[in-house]
Order: structure tokens, then C-alpha cells, then sequence
């Protein structure tokens, strides 16, 4: 499986238009923080400052010229390829983060959803990793990689769900929740891996050692531990900002 790389990485919060469930979110110290577009809103409401922000704007409560002069602002065009989520995660990534906390991108439009997923194995796939809060669960992808939580007085039914997002995700061991598997194939036709659950005080790993896994769990269990063994990469492996109107548009 190669050599694990266990690292110090940056983190980057971001803040979506989505809906937040009444969740307080955490900020880590020193964490960069990005506004994408309506998600200005929030972070406005939470008084908490933002480093960038990034969007098309047509989600924010006020017209966007309620906006002009902000330092650090960055506006697409609406029919573009990428979402606005996605280069918010960009201008996160070019400032060193690794690790992604985003809140307002989960419930609410099941596009948006599942373009949200989408992302996060993305970013598994080039060495980062995302975690998606909201509705009392966290999401979460890994790729060749490792994700440990350490034991808590975990009440019953505290669910975690494991799905193959690749076609194909091999060696994937669960241990330490109520149903656990060593070294299994699984596809991404099949939810073999839903609704398992933690157990009081037994730390859990779920790993992957060919493929990429998509991961959900409840929003109190502690914060679970990444390990990867991609090699990491630099401020460019998710390509440059989308600034240009989609040449998929079609023309009239």
C-alpha cells in the first residue's frame, strides 16, 4: 500500500448559500476561510470574518453592488462549468489547505448534494480531504486512505455508512463499528457498507487501499484522524478558477 503520509495540513472552512440546520460552525485557529457566494451571509450572521470570497452572486441576500469594495472578492459568471463551491475549495487549496470543513453544502437542492460529493472525492483523489456538515451528519471521501476515530461513549444507533464512489474500491477493511469487514471488494452498484453504526468506547478505522470510498457519520462522533498514502500535491492539482461563460452553453 505504500508509505502513509501523516502530515500538518492547512485548513480551509468554507461557508455555502445551503441550509445549516441550526449548526454553530467550528472554525479551527488559524483556518482560511471562504465565503462562497450566499454563504457571505452566513458568515456575516455568525460574525465570523472571511479571508476570500467567490461566487456568482446570485444567491446573497442584498444585489451585489452591496458588495463592491470588499477585499479579497472574486465574482464568476453565473453559466459557468464549476460550482461556485468547487472554486471556493480552489482558492482554499492555493493557500496550502489540505483539510476542508464546509458548512451549507449539504440538504436542500439534491444537485448541489450530489455535486458536493462529487468534489469531495476529488479532492481525496489529489491528496486533500473535505468534510461536509449538516442534518446532524458529516460526509466525507478518502482515497488510499485511512480514517480513524477514537473511541467515545457513543449512545446506540449513531450511524456511519461507507459506499464505493470508484467503480471499485479493494482492500476496504471496517473495524471497530458493529459490522466489520477485512480486506473486501467494494462496487458502486451495491450499498453493502450503509447504516453500520459506532460502538461505546471501541475506536473505528475504515480503510482503502485501491480506490476511492465516500463516507458519511454522525455529526458527534469526535473528529476522525486522516491518513493517506497518495503522494501530496501542489497549490495547482485541482486546475485554475472557472471564470469563463460554459462554451457548453447552447446559443439561440
Amino acid at each position: 500500500m505504500g508509505m502513509t503520509h501523516e502530515r500538518d495540513v492547512t485548513d480551509c472552512v468554507i461557508f455555502g448559500a445551503g441550509e445549516y440546520y441550526d449548526e454553530i460552525p467550528y472554525v479551527p485557529h488559524g483556518a482560511y476561510v471562504v465565503a462562497a457566494d450566499g454563504g457571505l451571509d452566513h458568515t456575516r450572521a455568525y460574525g465570523i470574518d472571511t479571508d476570500a470570497i467567490i461566487g456568482d452572486f446570485d444567491s446573497v441576500a442584498d444585489d451585489f453592488s452591496a458588495y463592491i469594495g470588499l477585499r479579497n472578492i472574486t465574482r464568476l459568471p453565473s453559466e459557468k462549468d464549476e460550482t461556485d463551491m468547487l472554486s471556493a475549495v480552489k482558492i482554499g487549496w492555493a493557500q496550502g489547505a489540505r483539510r476542508f470543513h464546509i458548512y451549507g453544502g449539504l440538504g436542500g437542492r439534491l444537485d448541489h448534494t450530489i455535486a458536493n460529493m462529487q468534489m469531495l472525492a476529488r479532492m481525496a483523489y489529489h491528496s486533500g480531504i473535505g468534510f461536509l456538515h449538516g442534518n446532524g451528519f458529516v460526509a466525507t471521501s478518502i482515497a488510499d486512505a485511512t480514517l480513524s476515530f477514537p473511541g467515545w461513549d457513543a449512545p446506540e444507533r449513531r450511524m456511519v455508512s461507507v459506499f464505493a464512489h470508484s467503480d471499485r474500491a479493494r482492500h476496504v477493511s471496517i473495524q471497530g463499528l458493529k459490522y466489520e469487514v477485512s480486506d473486501v471488494e467494494l462496487r458502486n452498484t451495491r450499498a453493502l457498507g450503509v447504516s453500520n453504526e459506532f460502538l461505546p468506547d471501541r475506536p473505528a478505522t475504515i480503510s482503502v487501499g485501491d480506490g476511492t470510498l465516500s463516507i458519511t457519520f454522525d455529526s458527534a462522533a469526535p473528529a476522525p484522524v486522516w491518513r493517506t498514502t497518495r503522494e501530496p500535491e501542489g497549490p495547482d492539482a485541482l486546475g485554475e478558477l472557472d471564470t469563463e461563460i460554459s462554451a457548453l452553453l447552447a446559443r439561440r
